[in-house]
């Protein structure tokens, strides 16, 4: 029988990947202190606001460092209001598999697809961030397989809106420590996204990575609003506040804990006109401020941002997206100083 798959190297595991490219221990210990602070909002004993909030995908290692430096800045002003855990988001998943993939698959946008290069270069992607700039980062698990070469590193993690039916996912999301936001499917059944939660707070024997492994659950799994493409395929909301109250007596009817809500406030919420995501903001902070049920749900933001506005087919413009488009950088500034306030 033919074999259609060519096996081009076998890459390095994750445990010998980071002994190669360690986290050095002072920043172990910070992690902790950072993991509890963010920990807390999703529990409910911080009353603080997280953003994710960073391009829609990682490209080059200048560009992403420059923009997270200038965050860091804007934490400083905001702390005592607003966690900011950036997006490096270093997979990229495609409706039709063409396209840029991300990072781990082209390390450099511009050259050839380089996989042993691009776990490389996303771990000294995600180590300097923390060195340089102090920030513990967000990334999408796309492939749960790959997870342990980063799972020292991040804060964050979100299971995509094409992922979070497939149960490799919801178990390996088991076995993270960290928060975990799990997507509505693209179809918009919140049921889906429900179920991916539980499914993710429950304990699992399982299979990854060629070891047969139990988790313990993740109680800091939650949802993420994201919009949703009807049968026409066209984008239709569900960060208003007849969707979020819904959510609200959604995650009331089943036994979860530490019932949580991040709204994306781009892609089909937005229908990808990211100069929208200013507005959705605003309006959702208004709605919790006229409901206590969806003010104890509503945790943070998602947001796509970068340097320039907007987006790019190449990598020719210094800090401007090569796939969705996103908030240019004196907006973003902007948005966040707004959000503040408003909390």
């Amino acid at each position: 029988m033919q074999n259609n798959i060519k096996f081009i190297r076998k890459l390095p595991i994750p445990m010998d990947l980071k002994a190669e490219f360690p986290l050095r221990r002072e920043y172990a210990e910070k992690k902790k202190l950072r993991d509890a602070e963010i920990a807390d909002v999703f529990t409910g004993r911080s009353d603080k606001l997280v953003l994710i909030i960073g391009p829609c995908s990682a490209d080059r290692e200048d560009a992403v460092l420059d923009y997270i430096s200038r965050l860091a800045k804007v934490q400083e002003k905001v702390e005592d209001k607003i966690l900011i855990i950036p997006r490096i988001y270093t997979n990229k998943p495609r409706t039709t598999g063409d396209g840029y993939k991300g990072m781990v698959h082209q390390p450099n946008p511009n050259a050839a697809e380089d996989m042993l290069e691009g776990i490389i270069a996303i771990r000294r992607l995600h180590t300097k961030a923390i060195e340089q700039t102090g920030f513990f980062c967000a990334d999408e698990m796309l492939y749960p397989e790959n997870y342990r070469y980063l799972s020292d590193l991040l804060a964050y993690v979100a299971v995509g809106a094409r992922s979070v039916e497939n149960q490799q996912h919801r178990l390996t999301a088991s076995g993270i420590d960290i928060p975990v936001g799990m997507k509505n499917p693209t179809g918009g059944d919140i049921s889906v996204m429900l179920n991916s939660i539980t499914a993710a707070q429950h304990s699992h024997t399982f299979l990854y990575r060629g070891w047969e492994c139990q988790s313990s659950g993740n109680p800091l799994t939650h949802a993420i609003m994201r919009g949703y493409v009807n049968k026409h395929g066209e984008s239709l909301p569900n960060y208003h506040f007849e969707d979020l109250a819904h959510l609200y007596a959604e995650y009331s009817a089943r036994n979860l804990a530490n019932p949580a809500l991040i709204v994306d406030a781009n892609h089909a919420n937005s229908g990808k006109k990211y100069l929208e995501q200013s507005r959705i903001c605003k309006e959702v902070l208004h709605s919790a401020r006229h409901s206590a049920e969806i003010k104890s749900i509503l945790k943070g933001f998602m947001i796509e941002s970068y340097i320039e506005d907007g987006s790019q087919k190449n990598c020719d413009v210094y800090g401007k997206s090569i796939t969705d488009p996103c908030l240019g950088w004196e907006k973003t500034e902007r948005l966040i100083y707004d959000l503040a306030e408003l909390v």
